[in-house]
């Protein structure tokens, strides 16, 4: 990393670093721009040329369990050890899809190959496209559009038979 920008996989890691560990804030700063995450407010950026802030509030995040899952099956006693989760690598928002007007980046049935796009988590005003890490078929989405997830979150099932 040069002292005039910073890779949004050193940002992930922050953000990593600050909800793993008992530390409240992390300042990081060069002479262009400026990046603050507190545990306690949400996280800051603040560009030094435009003097613009961001930020967001801490989101009421829920357990997995706890939320309404997209194409949802019934609660069963159905055997999910043999498929391998996605997982959320932040924390943010999920998004199924590119922009609203366009279909899901995959959806239940579906296969997908390692690399493949398979939604978006927004962090800090960035869209970060999530990529599978296992080649397979989608049998669950566990969460729903447009909602709060939390790092390392599963956020789909895949079946890699």
């Amino acid at each position: 990393m040069d002292n005039t920008t910073i890779d949004i996989k050193e940002i992930q890691n922050l953000i990593r670093f600050v909800s793993k560990s008992e530390v409240s804030e992390v300042k990081y700063k060069t002479k262009d721009f400026e990046i603050l995450i507190k545990t306690n407010s949400g996280v800051v950026y603040t560009p030094a040329p435009q003097i613009q802030t961001i930020a967001t509030q801490p989101a009421n995040v829920q357990p997995a369990a706890a939320q309404t899952p997209t194409n949802a099956a019934p609660a069963s006693s159905e055997d999910t050890s043999k498929y391998v989760a996605i997982k959320s690598p932040m924390i943010g928002t999920f998004y199924s899809r590119p922009t609203p007007d366009k279909p899901s980046f995959v959806n239940v049935g579906d296969s997908v190959t390692a690399g493949k796009v398979v939604c978006i988590v927004e962090a800090m005003k960035l869209f970060n496209e999530i990529e599978s890490e296992v080649s397979g078929k989608i049998v669950k989405i566990l969460v729903t559009d447009a909602s709060p997830v939390d790092f390392d979150q599963p956020l789909f099932l895949v079946d890699p038979s």
